[in-house]
C-alpha cells in the first residue's frame, strides 16, 4: 500500500536512531530488515520500526522528517515514548 510516511527505526538497544520518508511504509522496513540497502541502517543494525506517521501527500511526509531531524535526542524519545512506551518493534502491526 502507497502512503506517504515518516518513520523513525532503531537498533535492539535503541542506542541509534534514523528518521526517514516513504511512500510505502511496508517495503521500505522490509529493505532496513533485510539490509537490502546499505549505508547508516545497515552499518547500525537499524531493524525495528519504533515510530511512523502517515501522510495524505509526500510533501507535508518530508517536511515533518526534516523537522523531525533537527530535533535534539531527548525530544525524540519523549515523542516515541508517548505512542511506543516500550519501544517495541512496530513493524508486525504495520504487515
Amino acid at each position: 500500500m502507497k502512503q506517504p510516511a515518516t518513520y523513525i527505526i532503531s537498533n535492539d538497544h535503541n542506542t541509534v536512531l534514523y528518521i526517514g520518508v516513504t511512500s510505502n511504509l511496508i517495503q521500505r522496513i522490509y529493505q532496513h530488515k533485510e539490509k537490502i540497502i546499505g549505508g547508516f541502517s545497515a552499518k547500525y543494525n537499524l531493524t525495528k520500526l519504533v515510530y511512523f506517521e502517515l501522510f495524505n501527500d509526500m510533501e507535508n511526509a518530508i517536511v515533518r522528517e526534516k523537522r523531525l531531524k533537527q530535533w535534539h535526542r531527548k525530544w525524540k524519545n519523549r515523542l516515541i515514548g508517548e505512542v511506543n512506551p516500550n519501544w517495541r518493534d512496530l513493524y508486525p502491526d504495520i504487515i
